[in-house]
């Protein structure tokens, strides 16, 4: 199982995508059985990690997660940090400024037998963060432009998903300035993390849905590349509360910011 990317993109449009997170979503390699999974309560370290400089000629950027192991090639330490605490760039400050430009190949397993979930995948770059780049943080709020994600005025027009137990997944696919996304097994809150990359606020959930759905959003990013016959779709804001009845507002609220208060180049592995 994995998360898959295939849009036409304009020139380096892709490199702000290159976290498939999922950012966040485990990518998972295609097996004719399902993983076996780390024990929930599971709170893995690493067992082993090497770091160091990626090369500067290879222009590949993956996140990638097989079985137990867990690799980042060519990634900067504020993807990692986005990654790893679930934030947009706008929710870290204080970060020195060689954080969005030096990448980074990180390769390693987990301590505890099976494959992490998302949460456990998280954890485990803080703590890559915290031993290998001494990263020091506190939290803070601070007030910021953010989306609500709300009920649109009809209800929702989820389907709960078909496999509630299995990890959330993200296939993307799209054409000139258009995408469709496609999401199964994803709860709000896991929705508000995927979003990331796609929105230019944080997303705060105030749907109330506490399950786990499976649907899919098509929708307009770029009106200037779109097709002009018609056939483009609405944009987001739009897509979303026709295709699956829920709503996105803008207001102004307190939102988590992490402050980096002391962050170093890695140590030697």
């Amino acid at each position: 199982m994995q998360r898959r990317w295939r849009e036409s993109c304009a020139p380096g449009f892709g490199n702000m995508f290159a976290f498939t997170l999922l950012l966040l979503v485990p990518l998972m390699a295609h097996t004719q059985s399902a993983p076996k999974m780390m024990p929930a309560d599971a709170d893995p370290n690493w067992e082993v990690a090497t770091v160091r400089p990626s090369n500067p000629d290879d222009e590949r950027q993956t996140i990638r997660l097989t079985g137990r192991h867990l690799e980042l090639k060519n990634q900067t330490v504020e993807v990692m940090l986005m990654a790893g605490y679930g934030l947009q760039k706008s929710q870290i400050v204080n970060a020195p400024d060689w954080v969005k430009k030096q990448h980074f190949d990180v390769d390693g397993v987990p301590d505890v037998e099976g494959q992490p979930n998302v949460q456990q995948f998280q954890a485990m770059l803080r703590k890559l963060l915290v031993e290998r780049f001494q990263l020091k943080q506190h939290r803070e709020q601070r007030d910021m432009v953010a989306f609500a994600l709300k009920l649109a005025k009809h209800g929702p027009t989820l389907r709960n998903a078909a496999n509630p137990a299995s990890p959330p997944r993200q296939d993307v696919r799209g054409g000139e300035g258009y995408r469709t996304q496609e999401f199964t097994g994803t709860s709000m809150q896991d929705l508000t993390v995927l979003m990331i990359e796609y929105l230019d606020h944080p997303l705060i959930d105030q749907t109330g849905l506490k399950g786990r759905y499976d649907f899919t959003l098509k929708y307009t990013y770029d009106e200037t590349r779109a097709p002009t016959d018609g056939s483009a779709p609405p944009n987001l804001f739009t897509a979303i509360q026709e295709q699956v009845g829920l709503k996105l507002e803008p207001l102004k609220a307190p939102v988590d910011v992490l402050v980096v208060d002391s962050l170093e180049r890695p140590i030697a592995n």
